[in-house]
């Protein structure tokens, strides 16, 4: 398993559009991703459930990737969350 922390910085925070694009961008990576905000972790394709985190800008989360591609999908998470939240 690989992870990271990221700082939401988009003044918006994780609403349905940017979450719409995290969920259609974890399902091509082919690896599991779970979003961690505290105590509540979900999986990176439940549209609902990420939005229920209530991420906000300023939030810190963690990314964990589980999977058989597991360094080239941080990196690409990593790039996909600077570049749009």
């Amino acid at each position: 398993m690989r992870s990271f922390v990221y700082t939401v910085k988009d003044a918006h925070g994780l609403h349905a559009r940017p979450a719409g694009m995290l969920v259609r961008f974890v399902q091509s990576l082919g690896d599991e991703v779970s979003i961690v905000k505290g105590e509540q972790r979900v999986g990176g394709t439940r549209l609902l459930a990420l939005m229920g985190l209530g991420i906000r800008c300023g939030d810190t989360v963690t990314v964990e990737i589980t999977g058989t591609n597991e360094e080239a999908s941080e990196r690409s998470l990593r790039e996909f969350f600077e570049k749009n939240l």
